[in-house]
């Protein structure tokens, strides 16, 4: 039993319904289970389009309003609350991360800066120390431990995907610099005034709306022979597995790089903003300079983990093989684990918000992805 995709689409954009339904059609281990698409062009939602269903039974519809965990697409929110404070003066990229937490200028970590943090070159991957998942959902505990923790590198001069450690690094900054929990100034600050369904650390309240994740049949267990240590830490302490998200813990905790919650909506007014030099719907959350800032290129090595250089940002990555579109030099922006991705175009002003449950196996370059954002670029041709 098949349900109909739903919603809306812009004469202009015909096409992205079709690619949105094909990807229901595939017969490949990326076909969809239920997801969200919404795209936003100069400020106006040209797609919102929704199908398939909540669950693996397929007894529950998917609808606008269901979330899901958007795993590292997370990463991609808590980048833009650094960035709104770099804008208010309470942060400086170039700034060393002691001038806001002095703690972690501990064993050796004293010239590492804001940026360094932002673009994985802090030298700080994964946590040294046994970390259970009871414990990582200890802000306090997870925050200490990377304070006094030596880094692998010297930092700025290697890079390597800091997978779950990022939002922790950053978080605490944002932190530091607010006053707010990283969760906390989502929701203040960039959620409710863009009316954007995104959450770090979810409400209870908000469990009915929530689509389990399912893992993807072509995920294999972490191989850990040959793997650099960079990347074995990143992921494996705790070991991040992909029903995480399918429990209430995990979802009530605030994981910056990785528990976020959104619809495809909530997602694409944030980025739809971003795409419209910082406004949508009269709210201004950053300025064109703020975003120029955000999006200046950091580091083009390969990242140890990736294997493949992801071109970071501060705090998102490039257009890595064009899974953003083909625009490779202007388009920016976050995936995760799966399949979940907001990404935006400050030259072609597009913002987009994906999000799924059938998860893939990708880390980067996910089919659907692909797909779609090909598709919504040739619309603009």
């Amino acid at each position: 039993m098949e349900q109909p995709i739903e919603g809306y689409v812009a004469p202009q954009f015909a096409a992205v319904r079709d690619a949105f339904a094909a990807n229901f059609a595939r017969e490949d281990a990326y076909r969809e289970l239920g997801a969200s698409l919404a795209v936003y062009v100069k400020g106006e939602l040209v797609v919102d389009l929704h199908g398939g269903w909540r669950d693996a039974e397929r007894t529950t519809r998917w609808t606008p309003d269901t979330l899901v965990n958007i795993w590292s697409a997370t990463k991609g929110l808590t980048a833009i609350e650094v960035a709104m404070l770099v804008e208010a003066g309470k942060l400086d990229y170039a700034a060393p991360v002691t001038d806001y937490w002095p703690e972690y200028g501990a064993n050796g970590k004293g010239a590492t800066t804001v940026g360094h943090i932002m673009s994985h070159q802090a030298g700080l991957p994964g946590l040294e120390e046994p970390t259970s998942l009871e414990d990582f959902y200890d802000w306090d505990v997870v925050a200490d431990r990377l304070a006094r923790q030596a880094p692998l590198w010297e930092p700025g001069t290697q890079n390597s995907y800091h997978a779950m450690t990022y939002g922790f690094l950053a978080g605490e900054l944002v932190r530091r610099t607010s006053g707010l929990n990283p969760g906390r100034f989502l929701a203040e600050r960039i959620a409710a005034p863009l009316a954007a369904d995104v959450f770090i650390g979810l409400p209870e309240s908000e469990e009915p709306r929530v689509a389990p994740l399912v893992p993807s049949p072509l995920q294999r267990e972490f191989t850990l022979t040959g793997v650099p240590r960079a990347a074995v830490m990143a992921v494996t302490n705790p070991l991040m597995v992909a029903t995480h998200p399918n429990e209430r813990a995990w979802r009530a905790a605030e994981i910056p790089a990785g528990n976020g919650h959104a619809t495809a909506r909530g997602l694409a007014r944030v980025y739809g903003a971003l795409a419209n030099g910082g406004t949508l719907d009269g709210i201004r959350i950053m300025h064109p300079e703020t975003i120029a800032k955000l999006g200046e290129l950091q580091t083009d090595r390969v990242d140890i983990l990736l294997g493949h250089p992801a071109y970071w940002r501060q705090g998102l990555a490039g257009n890595i093989d064009r899974m953003y579109g083909p625009h490779a030099d202007t388009t920016i922006g976050h995936s995760g684990w799966g399949g979940s991705f907001g990404c935006f175009d400050p030259v072609h002003q597009v913002g987009i918000g994906y999000v799924l449950n059938q998860m893939g196996d990708k880390t980067v370059g996910d089919p659907r992805c692909t797909l779609l954002c090909g598709e919504i670029f040739e619309c603009l041709r």
